[in-house]
């Protein structure tokens, strides 16, 4: 397979210093001092409403559990999922996900706003496809559709026998003499468990912006990811909402939630303000339908495959010879590197020259994708406030087909508010912007999750607290201190996923599932042993923390020029939980350290009780 060059400029078209420059200057007036804080703590009632509120399913009464239990998994999203699933598959039947949602799903149980699909290759992103005869629809799968994935994995390995929903973890600590994790919950229970796998995910807590006002605002607001169909009309399966009719909207955020929503509001609503900081790039999406005959060809390991190949597109350097299987704007840079290599008639592109032919490849797409803009949005003022001037992962790279066009609509009004650093105020009949109020009756904050800031706010547990009495909060005040980005020192039967001192893959789902797996791997080793407690040393923690800081990917070009988003910390400088950091010699190379650590079978590194 050869790849095909996309239709981007030619690079003597670009002036790349004055687009550096234009991008300074657009990070420039985005900047806030104020970083995270500018977000509502979890205490404001909107923000503690929406964590505890279910509005899909009524919270049903059940006697407090005590019980001991090999192992807890917090959480029941596809890290959750796929962590129970590594589980089964290694003989550990004594376990239980335990989750604030109404059935399993994680992000996908609760986002059910109209639009919503997945905006990575399906065929990548949804796991266990081969273990469950499954492939999606198309390429760029239906929320609702992801949602029954769930349900199918879940039956397929009776992860619903023992899943406790509706339950709040309140705390977790760590009782040296049974040595056993004591965790509390909302439901009164006192679940004592060998093993915790922290599957919280890194979209569970919605968040809020700090809008001076925001409580004197007499009208309806709810967040995305509690998507109010009783106030709309319409439903998850068929969002047509017709109660919109006769309201004005104002949906605040326009990231990869809002590009998606905003259509269907544009369609519906009396009137629309889509209300932004920052623009998303958005590119055309090719949803192409899943070929019959394409499925019938697939053969054993298909998805791994894929996989592999995904990787390597977005994240490393094709194959010469490979192809780009996925096409789509996560692999375009490199597909259009390889083509262009071909072009060439170079067997490989020289290492030396990688860094620089990508940079110019990377202006050549964004160029594109402001193209895009001009060719589409009627208005030179709205469509030149649309365009994104950063660098591509300077915020997540998005696709929709209808976006752009909602802004031709009479009914649909862009209210940048990048100058002004976000909205001024909210008043009892709306917002205010430049001085002038705009009356709504209703604000729908598409303003994202707590992705990178601090711990707690995360997680929201009142207490982690480890051996000899240490509170994760504190021995993570600076960022994560782990081995293999697993397990850490004080806090022993513990396993952490997410971004966490690791390998880094363009499929999350795979990343979290690999943490899942060599948790497993640990839990059954140590049951089947008898050993009671497992925690790394000191000694091979820190040896692991000061190899990943010689190897880690430095991406500190993404603080120095990228806008202020989710992925540096709203522009915190030096964030400790900054979104890719991650093992530099490759996601290849990371697992196969940790098989060669598992495969010698001695657990080094650990301290391992009996």
């Amino acid at each position: 397979m050869i790849c095909e060059m996309t239709n981007v400029p030619a690079a003597d078209e670009i002036d790349i210093p004055a687009l550096k420059a234009k991008y300074r200057e657009e990070r420039a007036k985005r900047m806030r001092n104020d970083a995270q804080k500018q977000y509502a703590p979890p205490a404001d009632p909107l923000t503690h409403d929406t964590i505890e509120h279910d509005p899909y399913n009524p919270v049903v009464p059940r006697d407090a559990i005590h019980e001991d239990l090999d192992v807890a998994i917090l959480g029941g999203g596809w890290t959750g999922v796929c962590a129970a699933v590594h589980l089964r598959n290694a003989g550990v039947e004594n376990f239980r996900n335990i989750d604030h949602a109404g059935d399993f799903g994680g992000t996908w149980y609760w986002n059910r706003y109209p639009g919503l699909q997945c905006d990575n290759d399906a065929y990548c992103y949804l796991p266990l496809l081969e273990e469950t005869n499954h492939v999606p629809s198309k390429q760029f799968e239906d929320g609702y559709l992801i949602f029954d994935h769930f349900q199918r994995i879940a039956k397929q390995y009776d992860l619903y026998e023992n899943a406790l929903f509706h339950t709040l973890i309140t705390s977790l600590i760590w009782d040296e003499d049974i040595k056993r994790w004591r965790i509390s919950t909302n439901r009164g229970d006192e679940i004592r468990a060998r093993f915790v796998v922290m599957g919280t995910g890194t979209l569970n807590t919605p968040k809020f912006p700090s809008i001076p006002g925001l409580h004197t605002f007499k009208g309806k607001m709810f967040h995305t990811s509690r998507w109010d169909y009783d106030y709309t009309g319409g439903s998850w399966r068929n969002p047509v909402l017709d109660k919109l009719k006769d309201k004005r909207v104002a949906i605040l955020g326009t990231g990869a939630t809002s590009i998606q929503a905003v259509p269907y509001l544009a369609k519906y609503a009396k009137h629309v303000y889509v209300i932004q900081r920052t623009p998303s790039s958005v590119d055309e999406r090719r949803n192409r339908p899943t070929d019959p005959e394409w499925v019938k060809s697939l053969k054993p390991g298909w998805q791994q495959e894929r996989r592999d190949n995904f990787q390597r597109a977005s994240n490393e350097i094709i194959i010469p010879g490979e192809g780009d299987l996925v096409q789509d704007i996560w692999t375009e840079i490199n597909n259009n590197l390889d083509a262009e290599r071909e072009a060439r008639g170079e067997a490989a592109i020289p290492m030396e020259e990688f860094p620089a032919r990508r940079e110019v490849m990377e202006f050549r797409v964004m160029e594109r994708l402001r193209r895009r803009v001009d060719e589409i949005v009627k208005d030179p003022v709205t469509a030149e406030a649309l365009k994104p001037y950063y660098n591509f992962l300077c915020k997540r790279p998005v696709s929709n087909n209808e976006y752009y066009p909602a802004f031709n609509q009479p009914n649909v009004d862009l209210i940048d508010v990048a100058e002004t650093q976000g909205l001024e105020a909210m008043t009892e009949n709306g917002f205010m912007h430049r001085g002038k109020e705009y009356e709504i009756d209703c604000m729908i904050f598409a303003s994202g999750y707590e992705v990178t800031s601090n711990l707690k706010t995360r997680w929201g547990f009142d207490a982690v607290t480890g051996r000899d009495g240490v509170s994760i909060y504190d021995f993570w005040a600076d960022g994560p201190k782990t081995l293999h980005g697993v397990m850490a020192h004080n806090f022993p039967n513990m396993f952490f996923t997410g971004y966490v001192q690791g390998g880094l893959n363009g499929t999350t789902t795979l990343m979290f599932s690999k943490q899942g797996y060599h948790a497993s791997y640990v839990i059954a080793e140590a049951l089947k042993r008898g050993i009671k407690a497992v925690e790394p040393t000191q000694e091979a923690q820190d040896a692991y923390i000061q190899r990943f800081r010689e190897v880690e990917l430095d991406l500190t070009h993404i603080f120095e020029t990228c806008p202020p988003s989710y992925f540096t910390n709203e522009g915190e400088t030096n964030a400790p939980w900054f979104l890719f950091r991650g093992w530099g010699l490759g996601w290849d190379n990371f697992q196969t350290m940790l098989q060669d650590w598992r495969d010698e079978g001695s657990m080094e590194g650990m301290r391992l009780d009996s």
